[in-house]
């Protein structure tokens, strides 16, 4: 690939607040690709609703997923209900709000509301010390929004009933503090209109990972203080643009882009803030990205790094396009020779982010809107819960870590560096990429993610970091249907103190533990090579790691990592 810089240009200004910048290897194969688009209607087409846009094997579940691009205004119904039910909960002296929910349910609002500079508490984990530590924090003045589109979701049904115990513990009675949002007619709509829990319906015809400007992104933030009728207008201001048959258009500029890319082996996206105050909106957009186009072996992978300005998230290698998030860097060049910057109102940028891996998707040869490899972890998980499946047995200890890795990759290995070693010799320095997920509290050891930097040097390669079991909701189908071209180290650990699920027959504890060994379990099933560090003590454990991986001391409460 050619190592020359990109052409970089302002394409439009002004309309809807947004501005963009691009660069690409090939001028005229990027042109002809975004008149193809025009000329075939594509983004009219996504506006009015297309199913067929995507062929024939996509067209039935597109033709349920399709409704994101009338929410700027369909959801404007939602604002009072919002605004007056956080003044009489804030009447009451309710004033701390917690969002249980996963992955479309939870990382819009975790966006929102950090680019508002507004507190929010998303309780997205299994892990028992975070859920303890969250029931820990102002339990009186708590407003719980429990989320799920499913309605079934066990990770959001489990933290909603211990809120339910431990506030009838308190003497306090749960309708007064939990507020639901589902889908019409699940199972957690049927259950919360029985216990007369305040009830917010999302659209059923919005996918979990489009639902940014639905019930699921709104009523969490509105709750804890965002305008989110502001959001609304920011997204309907950039909408004539997105819906514009014309070369101009945002949406087809930038899924064109990455389409491109990755056509021609770029098929890595690495998300970098740039400017402002951070808000995590590289987060949001990782399970845009890898849960829409990350299947039948194709896709891009996103890799979320710190800033454009961070002194690790180089080097910078040829299948990665680099996007800023919040505008131009004039001295970052990718070596791809293809990249973007984006600069936009928040709820501009869900909108156009959106189009745009739609319009990435086509040109891939993908279904932007299904993910089919997310549920066999899961189905793993319940193996293991039900006795389906026993417990693997580690390979070897070495002091507080315990050490488990798929068939054949600790053979001769007796050692955690020699195990790390091991796993970073089978990346492939060409295509390769590594994906770090930690299944652990991920307040108080939030340092741990800076294992990302050191091993993006390390190894020259991209380096993705993800929190268990959120990024099973995100990334998680990426790693399985994507290009096989991934290696994974886990890192688990014996919870301080386990937590009992009420009317369950299973603890946080055990619950985190499956997941964690059963997606491993699938990776190692599709041939990914896995390494699990299992800390059987965390202190200890993490201090191990951060010699290992040259991770800074100073987390949260202390902690090593």
């Amino acid at each position: 690939m050619s190592e020359e810089p990109p052409v970089s240009w302002n394409t439009t200004a002004g309309t809807g607040g947004f501005e963009l910048y691009f660069g690409y290897r090939d001028e005229a194969a990027y042109a002809d690709l975004v008149d193809e688009l025009v000329a075939d209607g594509v983004a009219s087409g996504i506006a009015r609703q297309d199913a067929t846009l995507w062929g024939a094997e996509a067209e039935a579940e597109a033709a349920k997923r399709l409704r994101w691009v009338a929410l700027a205004e369909e959801s404007r119904a939602l604002v009072g209900r919002i605004e007056a039910l956080r003044a009489e909960r804030n009447a009451a002296g309710l004033d701390h709000v917690v969002l249980c929910g996963m992955g479309g349910s939870s990382l819009a609002p975790e966006v929102i509301t950090a680019a508002a500079g507004v507190p929010l508490t998303v309780l997205d984990s299994s892990d028992p010390d975070y859920v303890r530590s969250a029931l820990s924090d102002r339990l009186e003045r708590s407003i719980v929004v429990v989320s799920s589109k499913s309605g079934g979701t066990v990770e959001t049904d489990s933290q909603k009933r211990v809120y339910e115990a431990a506030l009838t513990a308190a003497g306090r009675d749960p309708k007064d503090h939990l507020v639901v949002v589902t889908d019409a007619g699940s199972p957690l709509d049927q259950s919360a209109t029985a216990a007369g829990y305040p009830v917010f319906h999302a659209d059923s015809g919005v996918g979990g990972r489009y639902s940014a400007l639905t019930a699921f992104g709104l009523v969490p933030s509105g709750l804890a203080g965002v305008d989110v009728g502001a959001l609304l207008d920011e997204a309907a201001a950039i909408q004539p643009a997105l819906e514009a048959d014309s070369p101009a258009n945002p949406g087809l500029r930038l899924g064109a882009l990455l389409g491109l890319a990755n056509r021609a082996g770029a098929d890595k996206v690495v998300l970098a803030e740039n400017g402002g105050r951070p808000c995590g909106f590289g987060d949001w957009a990782e399970q845009l990205i890898a849960e829409s186009t990350g299947k039948d072996g194709k896709g891009i992978l996103p890799v979320v790094v710190s800033g454009v300005d961070a002194p690790n998230y180089l080097p910078s290698t040829p299948d990665e396009v680099l996007v800023t998030i919040g505008g131009l860097d004039e001295e970052v060049r990718p070596a791809s020779g293809y990249g973007a910057a984006v600069s936009a109102p928040l709820g501009a940028a869900f909108l156009l982010w959106e189009y745009a891996v739609a319009v990435a998707g086509r040109v891939i040869g993908i279904n932007p809107f299904d993910q089919p490899d997310v549920e066999s972890a899961k189905q793993a998980a319940r193996d293991m819960l039900e006795g389906g499946t026993n417990a693997p047995e580690p390979a070897f200890t070495d002091g507080p870590v315990q050490v488990f890795g798929s068939d054949g990759l600790l053979d001769g290995v007796s050692s955690v560096a020699a195990a790390v070693a091991t796993l970073l010799s089978r990346l492939d320095g060409e295509r390769g990429y590594l994906a770090v997920t930690a299944y652990l509290d991920r307040a108080a050891h939030a340092a741990l993610a800076n294992v990302r930097d050191h091993l993006a040097v390390r190894t020259g390669r991209p380096t993705t970091f993800g929190w268990g079991p959120r990024f099973l909701h995100s990334t998680g189908q990426y790693h399985k249907g994507g290009p096989a071209c991934g290696v994974f180290l886990q890192v688990t650990g014996t919870p301080v103190e386990d937590l009992e699920i009420p009317g369950r027959p299973f603890t946080f504890g055990e619950f985190i533990a499956a997941q964690a060994v059963g997606d491993a379990s699938v990776l190692a099933q599709h041939g990914r090579p896995v390494l699990r560090l299992h800390l059987t003590d965390q202190e200890a454990g993490l201090r191990v790691l951060s010699d290992l991986l040259e991770v800074p001391q100073g987390a949260a409460d202390g902690a090593a990592l």
